[in-house]
């Protein structure tokens, strides 16, 4: 009974983890969320950016190639020219000078020629420099678009790994939630089988005493168990004690009592009577698994539980060393082991008291 009040304890500090951790799960989700929203919406308005670095690249694009065509042109003019001046000789220049009729024609033949020269030298420097100006502006747009794209394309990934993650923490949520309601549900069972198991204990000692307190009654029996068996009990299966009567501290920090101790040995391991007594029960108790009761009489008991096998039924009388069924799994975190009792006046006290021998 103790261990099913241990499981209870422990089962609903569980639970109210898991509560806490639905509500973790599901705030996280909604973080997640606003970041995913968040960041959808960085993505469009880098999308917005692109689109109008895009244009500004394209109308980069126009004016430029509107210079080159332009530079073209005046490149081709030069050229023509240069043709004109290489056809003529090194000499025109001097000559057209010199073929002045007078001295404010040779006056005005220089102004012009000086003024063809630089305008020719002005306008190539302007093309020059603003083909230089169109292409250093492309660059730079394209590298801007090259780093809004990119960037875009990490706020789409974030996008789509905070999905994933808001997901991931939705189906977590439903998880935690199915854990909590399975918890929740053998809390419940628990519940129904400690009530069961009091009422039982109860109902044999009520029994007991009306009986005994009949006018006609006979003598009651004495208990097969006396004073004398402490300490000199047999084991009712060999095994390794993995808890032990009485209080622990658990990992979780919770205490615990026991009012049994745990033995784990092989599954289908053969389980012993530890004194003469009757069966009063030999069923199945739920969350207890298959339990066997002894009265020894006199209001002792022995407990018998997580049985994989009853071998007895109610009424039998048995000896000390006569089987009682076999070892069973009721508990899969504990494993195949058998939850044993001693209950002399129906007190629970520690059976290693009565056991031959601590182990």
């Amino acid at each position: 009974m103790e261990r099913i009040r241990r499981e209870r304890d422990s089962l609903e500090n569980v639970l109210r983890r898991q509560q806490g951790t639905v509500r973790d799960l599901n705030a996280e989700a909604r973080n997640l969320e606003r970041q995913a929203d968040a960041t959808q919406r960085a993505v469009r308005a880098l999308d917005q950016q692109l689109e109008s670095i895009t244009s500004d690249v394209q109308s980069a694009n126009g004016r430029l190639v509107l210079a080159q065509d332009e530079a073209m042109i005046k490149r081709a003019t030069l050229q023509r020219r240069l043709v004109d001046i290489y056809k003529r000789g090194p000499l025109y220049t001097a000559e057209a000078m010199l073929s002045a009729e007078s001295f404010g024609e040779l006056i005005a033949r220089y102004k012009y020629l000086r003024l063809v020269a630089l305008r020719d030298r002005a306008l190539l420097k302007r093309v020059e420099e603003l083909n230089r100006q169109v292409t250093r502006q492309q660059r730079l747009l394209v590298r801007l678009q090259d780093e809004l794209e990119m960037s875009r394309q990490q706020r789409a990934s974030e996008e789509q790994r905070l999905r994933m993650l808001e997901r991931e923490r939705e189906l977590a949520a439903q998880r935690t939630q199915r854990s909590a309601a399975q918890i929740q549900a053998r809390l419940d069972a628990i519940r129904r089988d400690e009530s069961r198991m009091n009422s039982l204990i109860a109902s044999l000692e009520t029994t007991r005493r009306s009986v005994e307190s009949r006018a006609n009654a006979p003598a009651p029996r004495a208990s097969a168990l006396k004073t004398s068996d402490l300490g000199r009990l047999n084991w009712p299966v060999d095994g390794e004690i993995i808890y032990r009567f009485g209080r622990v501290v658990n990992p979780n920090n919770t205490a615990t009592r026991w009012n049994g101790i745990g033995i784990a040995t092989a599954s289908g391991t053969p389980v012993v009577a530890v004194a003469p007594g009757t069966v009063t029960l030999a069923e199945s108790m739920g969350t207890y698994g298959d339990c066997v009761i002894l009265d020894h009489a006199g209001g002792d008991y022995s407990i018998y539980c997580s049985l994989g096998r009853i071998g007895v039924r109610v009424g039998q009388r048995v000896d000390k060393g006569d089987a009682l069924g076999t070892v069973g799994v009721a508990d899969p975190e504990l494993g195949p082991h058998l939850h044993f009792e001693m209950r002399p006046k129906g007190r629970a006290v520690d059976p290693l008291e009565w056991l031959r021998g601590q182990r």
